[in-house]
């Protein structure tokens, strides 16, 4: 189950099909992409909300798309990865198993406060600027940016919580709290694959054309959703 990047605000199943169709061929799964609801329109904590009824969904009737409901993981890039990694803590809570949870330079903190934050702000790429506005769009209230499900690190326990494999860009603004979520994951005994795609920005993956980091990423990715599944 795939959730898109786009800061909440952007982004969609047709900005992410050729990655999620890439995942599919090498991974040789079934890729479920999720339109859910954007902001403006549509506020904290919507996008959570849809991401994780469009799971149940999936482990309920995904037989009928002829899915294997025994072996589900989730992913997603960026904000999507956000969504990825609060519905593998919810699923926990659920009961609902789920063999991987794929990170893809996730955003996990509620504040622009790290030091890639401040070594990246103006990109490239992703700059401060954009994720403010980004982030004003989708939330209600500034308390909402210290809701777990806006910022899985403030998550108070992810024990239990599905394997992770976290693929990051070094020259991100979201670099180091995805270093913070896979150490946060490691310290409450998850099992987790982290890489650092060096001299890559934000937004790199979906650059399988022009970047051979891209297509190692993809290779990742691919690797350990197949290793999961089996």
């Amino acid at each position: 189950l795939f959730t898109h990047g786009g800061g909440f605000t952007i982004g969609s199943v047709s900005t992410h099909d050729t990655l999620c169709r890439e995942l599919a061929r090498q991974a040789e799964c079934m890729v479920i992409s999720v339109d859910y609801r954007l902001a403006p329109e549509h506020k904290f904590p919507t996008a959570c909300n849809d991401a994780w009824d469009a799971l149940q969904w999936l482990a309920a009737e995904g037989g009928s798309l002829g899915a294997d409901t025994s072996r589900i993981a989730v992913g997603g890039d960026s904000a999507g990865g956000t969504l990825a990694a609060v519905n593998a803590i919810l699923a926990r809570d659920a009961g609902l198993p789920l063999a991987l949870q794929l990170l893809i330079y996730p955003g996990c903190a509620g504040h622009q406060d790290t030091p890639s934050h401040a070594r990246y702000s103006q990109g490239p790429i992703l700059t401060e600027p954009m994720i403010t506005w980004m982030f004003g769009n989708y939330t209600r209230t500034p308390a909402d940016r210290d809701d777990w499900r806006f910022a899985p690190l403030l998550a108070p326990d992810v024990r239990g919580v599905a394997p992770a494999c976290i693929q990051l860009a070094q020259c991100d603004a979201l670099v180091d709290e995805g270093m913070l979520y896979a150490d946060k994951l490691r310290a409450a005994g998850v099992a987790v694959d982290v890489d650092i795609y060096q001299g890559v920005a934000h937004e790199f993956v979906k650059m399988g054309r022009a970047l051979k980091e891209a297509k190692a990423c993809h290779v990742k990715s691919a690797q350990a959703l197949r290793a999961a599944f089996d």
